[in-house]
């Protein structure tokens, strides 16, 4: 299992234990991903990191003065 941080940035667009889908773009150097349907963003990955799952589950989400953040679970 692989849990990776997303930054969503409304309320209530994903909550615990719901199945997201994840959409992979690379740029020159690093890939991202984005939680289908523009739901929350992740860092940049590097090529060795890179998700190999397309979906998972929403394990929490996390409010602080930053923003909302989602931990997503892979099978990795």
């Amino acid at each position: 299992m692989r849990v990776e941080r997303f930054k969503m940035e409304r309320p209530n667009l994903v909550k615990a234990g719901d199945k997201v889908q994840i959409s992979e773009k690379k740029t020159a150097l690093n890939y991202t991903y984005i939680i289908y349907p523009s739901v929350a963003m992740s860092g940049c990955y590097k090529v060795n990191e890179r998700i190999k799952s397309t979906e998972g589950i929403v394990k929490q989400v996390e409010e602080n003065e930053r923003g909302f953040y989602v931990d997503v679970e892979f099978e990795e």
